[in-house]
């Protein structure tokens, strides 16, 4: 079965309502400009109230060490999401560094970009194949954009991988039949303003998804 990850969670409420719909991940996202962003303190009560009921990804934007380092002792997390331009070293260092499963997010406009995904076999224990935002965008993601699923039939990676960008509960069940992706993502799919998420949307996503 395709796991599903809600990704963009930052209030107690929506965080039960991923709970509530059984999606196996949620996101938190350590980027200070997106309007998805939680602090240490947030988080902290965030990951709490989760507990080891649903998987906790943290989505950082070229971290250094520190940032890590304060977030994981702000709560704990089960997998670090790293969704800038990290080499493959850097993945495998903080892979290495902190001890978790690392995921590298891969933005794909054509082949080259999903071919890039092999370099990171070893370095990266999942991918997520996420749409290429244009070159001048504020942010590396969450603008519901979506890019052209057939390229993911080149997919020759060993390492598992999942897709990302413009999915909604209209399309996830698309998405996953065109696919066969192991994990879909979504942020502003379930959201009725930016960084605001919207809870019968939420359930619709995990709904549509399992469909």
């Amino acid at each position: 079965m395709t796991a599903i990850k809600i990704c963009g969670i930052s209030t107690a409420e929506t965080l039960d309502a991923v709970i509530a719909s059984r999606a196996e991940f949620v996101g938190f996202n350590f980027f200070p400009p997106s309007p998805r962003h939680v602090g240490t303190a947030e988080f902290s009560q965030l990951s709490a109230r989760a507990g080891d009921q649903v998987g906790k990804v943290g989505v950082f934007v070229d971290p250094d060490d520190t940032t890590l380092n304060e977030t994981l002792r702000a709560g704990a997390l089960d997998a670090i999401q790293l969704h800038g331009e990290e080499t493959v070293h850097r993945a495998a260092e903080v892979r290495a560094r902190f001890g978790l499963p690392v995921w590298k997010v891969i933005a794909v406009s054509n082949a080259d970009d999903i071919a890039r995904a092999e370099a990171y076999r070893g370095a990266a224990d999942f991918i997520l194949f996420d749409a290429k935002t244009p070159r001048d965008a504020a942010l590396p993601g969450g603008m519901g954009l979506r890019f052209d699923w057939s390229l993911l039939a080149s997919v020759r990676n060993g390492t598992p991988w999942g897709l990302a960008g413009g999915l909604s509960a209209a399309n996830v069940a698309q998405a996953i039949a065109a696919t066969g992706a192991q994990l879909v993502d979504t942020s502003s799919g379930v959201e009725s303003a930016p960084g605001v998420k919207a809870v019968d949307k939420i359930a619709a996503f995990c709904k549509a998804a399992r469909q």
